[in-house]
């Protein structure tokens, strides 16, 4: 139950954020808004206005902002005309567009500034106390285990665990006396690191170094810093995710990142509570990643998302004249055709998932 509320609450909440983006700059341009809805379908709730109408539907994995003279071909009265969504010059029309997953990369930012200016800089915490200790590896075979710190190799003492990544590479293969403090004694191991490759944070191998087969203890600390730093640190860490975010497209495209890693609304409500029962810190984070998500993928040049309409639109801008209604309309069947086939795709590859789990 914890994690379909703690999805409602995400997904409604980005939402939001992202129709607002479309909603306050239509609004700016003067453009008549007739409806702002959280979620697709049938009208739960609703209230007027003013002249809008906003409301909650039905299906909560989405929502729109209906703006007068948005669809190709509509009519319009002759006194809205000038507050036609049609009418307005193309770039007022692009900003409009891109105000929404403008809006969710903004909220990101606010969200890990936020995280930084109260909570403070995650630091990692020095130190050579060993974290996981993988199984079948050179490591394992010597007795390394979990929590041992390492104080030494081969007589050099290793203060910071560069220090041993940077010995354990270059020794060649050759056997290693390893110290170690362990429950209050110090032993000394041996162990003999074996040339292993190297991935990315993709998969990708990159490389080939030698390896024990352990890895350092995640300890975190957070450092108090000021509002200038924490915003910096927001902008960089949302940087760093938009990044990553267009680099897994990339990934995907070119099949070194499986498409069965795609993961749909059912993978994130099981997200969303996972990191709801680590605490809010780590939901909040969730939400920013989410967001960066969400903002990317919707600037994506696909007829139906506002990556396509800003395609239509600068298409628009070069030639001077719009497309024709029959080629948006074709274009746009065919986005709505690669939406649906990705969301049956990732509905299923998130049921193979628990079935997965279950079995």
């Amino acid at each position: 139950m914890s994690s379909f509320l703690s999805f409602v609450v995400v997904l409604g909440l980005l939402i939001f954020v992202h129709e607002f983006g479309h909603f306050l700059f239509a609004k700016l341009f003067g453009v008549k808004v007739l409806k702002f809805s959280l979620g697709f379908g049938p009208k739960l709730v609703g209230r007027r206005h003013g002249e809008t109408e906003y409301l909650i539907s039905a299906f909560p994995l989405g929502g729109y902002v209906k703006m007068m003279g948005e669809q190709p071909g509509e009519e319009i009265p002759a006194e809205d005309a000038k507050r036609s969504f049609a009418n307005k010059p193309v770039w007022q029309r692009m900003i409009v567009v891109a105000a929404g997953p403008f809006f969710n990369l903004l909220f990101a930012v606010l969200l890990f500034f936020g995280i930084f200016a109260l909570v403070g800089l995650p630091t990692l915490v020095p130190g050579t106390t060993i974290g996981q200790v993988s199984a079948q590896s050179p490591a394992d075979a010597a007795g390394f285990k979990a929590g041992d710190t390492i104080l030494a190799i081969d007589g050099q003492p290793t203060g910071r665990w560069e220090d041993v990544s940077d010995i354990v590479a270059n020794c060649k293969g050759r056997e290693l006396a390893i110290t170690v403090h362990r429950n209050g004694q110090t032993l000394v191991l041996k162990g003999r690191p074996t040339p292993q490759p190297t991935r990315n944070v993709f998969g990708e191998v990159v490389g080939e170094r030698y390896l024990l087969g352990i890895s350092r203890l995640d300890d975190f600390t957070y450092e108090k810093v000021g509002i200038g730093k924490a915003l910096i640190a927001g902008l960089v860490q949302t940087w760093s995710f938009i990044y990553l975010t267009l680099m897994g497209i990339v990934k995907i495209i070119e099949s070194v990142v499986p498409a069965s890693e795609l993961g749909g609304p059912i993978r994130i409500a099981q997200l969303a509570g996972e990191r709801l029962h680590d605490g809010w810190l780590h939901w909040f984070h969730f939400m920013g990643v989410l967001s960066i998500n969400l903002g990317i993928l919707n600037l994506l040049p696909v007829p139906i998302l506002d990556g396509g309409h800003l395609a239509f639109f600068s298409i628009e801008a070069i030639r001077r004249k719009p497309l024709s209604l029959s080629t948006q309309d074709i274009l746009q069947r065919v986005g709505m055709l690669l939406l649906g086939t990705l969301m049956i795709f990732v509905f299923y590859n998130d049921i193979a998932r628990l079935f997965g789990a279950g079995g």
